[in-house]
């Protein structure tokens, strides 16, 4: 009795095999015939068994699938390239354990092009700003090319580029386990023929130099992106509302780069958002310590102090960023528009008042003070254009002042000088 119990088992697998085997050959016929989509509805009537075949077979079936989806992927169905990559490794993980290496290199071979494939989709994808998609198939070609982690990089880039914080997140968590670096070394050389400076690796431009079609070989070292990557993680966090993790990653940030005022920015924009006001304070102090004489830095402190309502603030960073530089037009602006809005903020108090008498002084008193403002504001521009004269910008706002205003001389005056 049990000689004929094993007897049907070995007979069942035998059939079993032999299904397998035509599945496969149809498949491949199929895939041969560049039908992908039939090829891999006859891979699916050996799905279920394929794990408990012999190794052999199952090494083929892997390569076929391998084939069949990459097949697809490359016809424009970006959602095959995981399950070729899967194939892939399904068939050199079974030729490893088994000893030999008969798909194998075809394996390996498919998914170099692959990745080449994936990155080149990827370009195109960010052409057309579809960051998302670029960000799955950067990620992808990583997944294939752990080595490359610039491929992870740029996919964590991408990802912000989209909008995609959370997926974004993740690679950059990623990169900092991984200790991705990013540094290295820029080599570039003048193109004799077209005097245009090019970028390539150092042997080929050492080539060209010994042929004599370049010039001018110069090697610049590019900085870590450390700082960077931990940075984007403190901003994600903040983006997300996760303000704890965000300042964890702040405090790691600024130990990476203690020089970095902007890091000291955010770091004090998000004690602001918190309601620490006492810590936003300090920070933004230290921050223009660190860089009394950096214009850009006293614009964008000006900046947050605006967006954060703290106009006395804003108006003294804007007046030392004009003390380092007294054409930086955009401080000029931001300087009158402190007052603009000052003036603006009464408006509503104005609007709410009624008839009474007490009301209506009040409403005199508030519109001579909303009336000074919008004066101080005109007077910072019209300073603006003695040595920007022509700025469209500076004029446009210095005639709106003047139509508030109801000053219709100098309304005219400006509308004159914008040529309307």
């Amino acid at each position: 009795m049990k000689t004929k119990v094993l007897l049907l088992i070995a007979i069942s697998i035998s059939a079993l095999g032999f299904s397998q085997k035509n599945e496969i050959k149809a498949a491949e016929k199929a895939l041969k015939a560049g039908d992908a989509e039939t090829a891999k509805t006859a891979l699916e009537g050996a799905s279920s068994t394929i794990d408990a075949a012999d190794p052999k077979l199952q090494a083929q079936y892997y390569a076929v699938k391998g084939n069949v989806y990459y097949d697809l992927a490359k016809k424009g169905d970006a959602s095959a390239f995981q399950p070729a990559i899967d194939a892939y490794n399904k068939v050199i993980s079974v030729e490893e354990a088994s000893g030999r290496e008969k798909y194998t290199p075809v394996a390996s071979q498919q998914m170099g092009q692959m990745t080449a494939d994936l990155v080149n989709s990827a370009v195109e994808d960010n052409n057309n700003k579809k960051f998302g998609e670029a960000a799955e198939k950067l990620y992808l070609g990583y997944s294939l090319s752990p080595k490359d982690t610039i491929y992870l990089y740029y996919a964590a880039s991408s990802a912000v580029n989209g909008q995609k914080y959370d997926q974004a997140l993740k690679y950059y968590n990623e990169l900092k386990t991984v200790g991705y670096d990013g540094s290295g070394v820029r080599y570039t050389a003048v193109n004799v023929e077209s005097g245009e400076v090019e970028e390539m690796d150092q042997k080929t431009r050492d080539l060209y130099i010994k042929a004599g079609t370049h010039k001018d070989a110069k090697d610049e070292k590019t900085p870590s992106k450390k700082p960077e990557i931990v940075k984007n993680i403190a901003l994600i966090y903040q983006q997300l509302g996760d303000n704890d993790k965000a300042l964890a990653a702040y405090s790691d940030a600024r130990a990476l780069e203690p020089d970095d005022v902007n890091l000291v920015l955010g770091e004090a924009n998000l004690y602001y958002a918190m309601g620490d006001k006492d810590k936003f304070k300090e920070l933004m102090s230290k921050a223009s310590e660190m860089a009394p004489d950096n214009a850009d830095l006293l614009y964008n402190i000006g900046v947050i102090n605006m967006e954060q309502g703290n106009m006395e603030d804003a108006r003294a960073a804007y007046k030392k960023a004009l003390e380092v530089d007294p054409s930086y037009i955009n401080a000029l602006l931001n300087l009158s528009t402190t007052y603009v809005n000052e003036g603006n903020g009464l408006i509503d108090e104005m609007n709410s008042l009624g008839n009474s008498r007490a009301d209506i002084a009040r409403y005199d008193e508030l519109k001579q003070e909303k009336d000074d403002l919008f004066t101080e504001g005109a007077k910072v521009l019209e300073d603006a254009l003695k040595t920007n004269p022509d700025n469209q910008s500076v004029l446009t706002q210095l005639k709106n002042i003047y139509g508030a205003l109801g000053d219709n001389d100098n309304f005219m005056r400006i509308k004159k000088l914008l040529g309307e």
